[in-house]
């Protein structure tokens, strides 16, 4: 039985936001765990490493020792669920210790990919080789089967020259006939060759045909997959140098990273969020933490053969309760620990952890995210602490972290220090969509209500989940035109959108500039909204990047979708410009 990998899956959130997956399963272990990430490469990499590990594991349990002591008897099964419940339950108890006995710094290696190309080389089909079919014996008048057979009175008359002449005659019919045949079979014989020959001729042409064609692809395969397997590899090593040259994109991208490849139970959902202030050094990290409902809580299984059934044995309340407030403030710790543990070049001074859980409010009957718990970390500080012989919950205070007296009530905390939204570019902004109905052409609106209505249009969109949008100073330059602040601690963050109100076809030129602004804004994802459309080689581009193109058609949806009315006329918009 060997580990079973979904394809890899491009998942949107509600925001638009690009990210990738790809799902694992082992039967055997009762394993299951979704490996997720922004990189689609690393992801298949490391969904490779995860199942590898399984695979080797699984190998071990099946030998001959193992299936003879864990298969047979209902009370043996019993007995490996409850091993396996206590091996959960201490390791989730000592979560904090697991981390200090691995390094935790990126080995840029093992992101790469050395394999060689696994698809075998096709092979020729193998056409019988042409043989002649040997020619029919030829017949001889002097065979036995052609003599006449005489009767001693016609041996006595052929003394005095009397011969049988119809004998004879018989035999010479006789010949002339098999001459005949054999001629027709000479004939029949040398067509049956040729036409053999001509088809096994062709048969080969063909399977060669087939070969060149089916190798010519194979090779071009092969060309394809070590090509993509050079650039990825370069890219690794680039990513390497921008990361030692402190670039902050890198330095957020070397951090999620490092928090991907912590392994913790599959339960936990290992999703955040990252936001590098370089001018401090100072990371935040927003956190999403399994909830009190998700924690483990298995503790024994018994087989009651009277009953012939399993029954279970779990934590008490209390017991659970305690526990989870124990893994959650490990948690915290193991991940500043981690972060700075990989830190090699000291980039980070100080770490902010906003741990975040997703539960169901009792009082409302609606799930609910929450910050439950945050603690920043300095460097120095924290490099001080001994993380082998410290109590959780007390070193998180002495920290001067901030939670509620239980974590398992949920209970909200302002986090110490949340994502930057302060931009002296900012400008007040004014609303434009009142003003609109079905006469409105945008293609020939001024710029800058285009820009304003842009911005009232995603407002919109965003309060919905408690976002808003800022209208950066009017340039014309096709800088930023509004940022967008998405709360949502996961999937949300600082958006940048760019509003071209363009009458000709948006080339990649554009796409590629809204690239480079999100990548030196740190943010989370570009969009950039047209009241015409994009080229395809723009689309093309965007894929797998957080890039989304928004078309006049598209904008004219979220108008409706709204409550606005407006039109798009390219032509009558060129023709105003033009008379201006």
């Amino acid at each position: 039985m060997r580990t079973t990998k979904s394809s890899l899956r491009t998942v949107y959130s509600l925001r638009g936001i690009p990210s990738f997956q790809i799902e694992l399963e082992h039967e055997g272990l009762h394993k299951h765990r979704i490996i997720k990430g922004s990189d689609p490469y690393l992801v298949e990499r490391k969904a490779i490493l995860q199942a590898t590990s399984w695979d080797e594991i699984w190998a071990k349990r099946a030998s001959a020792d193992w299936q003879r002591a864990s298969q047979g008897a209902a009370k043996d099964k019993a007995a490996g669920r409850t091993r396996e419940a206590q091996a959960l339950q201490e390791e989730l108890k000592n979560i904090l210790r697991h981390t200090l006995e691995v390094d935790d710094a990126i080995d840029w290696n093992l992101l790469k990919n050395y394999e060689a190309y696994q698809v075998p080389a096709p092979v020729k089909r193998t056409v019988t080789p042409f043989v002649a079919i040997p020619a029919p014996t030829k017949p001889d008048r002097n065979h036995q089967k052609y003599k006449v057979q005489m009767s001693g009175w016609e041996n006595f008359l052929s003394i005095f020259g009397i011969q049988p002449v119809k004998k004879i005659a018989a035999m010479d019919a006789l010949f002339d006939a098999d001459m005949l045949k054999w001629k027709q079979a000479v004939t029949d014989n040398d067509r049956f060759n040729r036409e053999r020959q001509s088809a096994l001729k062709a048969e080969a042409e063909s399977a060669q045909k087939v070969f060149d064609v089916s190798i010519q692809r194979w090779h071009n395969e092969k060309e394809k997959y070590l090509t993509e397997q050079q650039l990825r590899n370069e890219e690794i090593d680039r990513q390497k140098e921008a990361y030692f040259a402190k670039e902050p994109n890198a330095v957020k991208k070397y951090c999620e990273l490092v928090l991907s490849n912590s392994l913790y139970p599959e339960m936990f959902p290992q999703e955040f969020e990252l936001n590098f202030q370089s001018e401090g050094g100072v990371l935040i990290v927003d956190y999403m933490l399994l909830s009190l409902d998700d924690l483990p809580t298995l503790t024994e299984v018994k087989y009651i053969a009277t009953r012939s059934e399993f029954t279970e044995k779990h934590l008490s309340e209390s017991q659970k309760t305690k526990l989870y407030d124990e893994v959650i403030y490990q948690i915290a710790l193991r991940t500043i620990h981690e972060l700075y543990e990989s830190d090699t070049i000291e980039v980070l001074s100080s770490i902010v952890f906003n741990g975040y859980v997703t539960a169901l409010n009792r009082a409302t009957g609606h799930h609910e995210t929450n910050c439950i718990l945050s603690l920043q970390a300095a460097r120095s500080e924290f490099l001080a602490i001994n993380l082998h012989a410290i109590e959780p919950k007390t070193c998180f205070k002495q920290l001067k972290g901030v939670a509620a007296s239980k974590l398992s009530t949920m209970t909200a905390v302002p986090p110490l220090v949340r994502f930057n939204k302060e931009d002296n570019r900012f400008v007040d902004s004014y609303n434009v969509a009142a003003a609109l109905d079905e006469g409105v052409n945008l293609a020939a609106m001024g710029w800058e209500d285009f820009e304003h209505l842009i911005r009232e249009l995603f407002e919109k969109e965003f309060s919905v989940s408690g976002g808003e949008v800022k209208v950066t100073q009017a340039s014309r330059d096709g800088g930023v035109d509004a940022i967008a602040f998405d709360p949502d601690p996961i999937r949300g963050g600082k958006i940048v959108i760019q509003a071209k109100r363009y009458t000709n076809t948006v080339g990649v030129s554009a796409v590629r500039d809204l690239y480079g602004t999100v990548m030196n804004e740190g943010a989370t994802k570009g969009i950039l909204v047209t009241t015409s459309d994009y080229g395809p080689d723009a689309y093309e581009f965007t894929k797998n990047k957080p890039l989304t193109l928004i078309n006049g058609g598209n904008l004219l949806f979220l108008l409706q979708k709204h409550g606005h009315k407006a039109k798009i006329d390219l032509k009558q918009a060129k023709e105003f410009f033009k008379g201006q």
